[in-house]
């Protein structure tokens, strides 16, 4: 069963798909998916274009509860863009997802920016029980270091619609340099995570990913040849994820009640 949900992200309201496995009631394990950012004009309103299909084979096929949903700016989500905003929604969709019936525990996975969002997020949630990081960058440096042209993309990407956002652009700035995912790595551990990249990926260097799997120290790094930086539509980059997914699962349940 999936259904379209709205759940609350401080005083902003966002909106996600919500799949729950078929059958009786029983522990299950759930999965929060968070997305990337757009790459062309006026993508923030397409973010949920592919993650609700994944959602919902996870929970049909692998018997998980998954959560994927809008970050803020991205319509019909309320809001605009902002880097601490988009880490306060996954810690909210972490939340939300915890409400459900029957989820024990959650795991998240993320793409691109929303994989460095969510090795962040779990760093400052210890409950979290891992996370699988799809091409993600290492830090925001690249976005720091010319903070009015992404704001300009931003606006063509539809996820910053206001023209008068950000009342305070220094503040707003300074979080591209705040929020870093190799440093949300070394936190994470010795929690799980799992890493992977395209060895063809030209938005996001290969290299981003080993220095976070340096910084964990005992995460899994897998390189699939030839794949891009849009590992959402790579079966054997999902392949990699269900895998996990299950071997994750099935630990947690060989250790008995906790």
């Amino acid at each position: 069963m999936s259904v379209e949900i709205l759940f609350p992200s401080g005083d902003l309201e966002l909106v996600g798909h919500l799949a729950v496995p078929p059958g009786a009631h029983q522990p299950r394990p759930a999965l929060v998916l968070c997305h990337g950012f757009p790459s062309v004009a006026g993508a923030g309103a397409a973010v949920l274009s592919t993650l609700p299909v994944l959602a919902d084979r996870l929970a049909i096929s692998q018997g998980w509860v998954a959560l994927a949903f809008a970050a803020r700016g991205c319509r019909p989500s309320q809001g605009e863009f902002s880097l601490a905003g988009w880490l306060a929604d996954v810690q909210a969709a972490v939340a939300e997802v915890r409400r459900q019936p029957d989820v024990q525990d959650v795991w998240l996975a993320g793409f691109g920016r929303g994989g460095a969002l969510a090795i962040c997020a779990a760093a400052l949630d210890e409950s979290v029980r891992g996370v699988v990081a799809f091409a993600p960058p290492a830090d925001f440096d690249d976005w720091a270091s010319q903070p009015r042209r992404l704001l300009e993309f931003a606006r063509r990407a539809a996820v910053v619609h206001d023209s008068n956002y950000p009342r305070h652009f220094d503040k707003w700035s300074a979080e591209l340099r705040s929020i870093r995912a190799v440093d949300g790595a070394a936190q994470l551990h010795p929690r799980t995570l799992m890493v992977i990249h395209g060895l063809a990926d030209v938005e996001v260097p290969v290299g981003d990913s080993r220095a976070i799997v340096d910084a964990h120290t005992s995460a899994e790094l897998r390189v699939i040849p030839g794949a891009s930086h849009d590992l959402a539509l790579d079966p054997r980059a999902i392949a990699v994820l269900v895998g996990w997914l299950d071997r994750q699962w099935n630990s947690l349940q060989a250790q008995g009640p906790r």
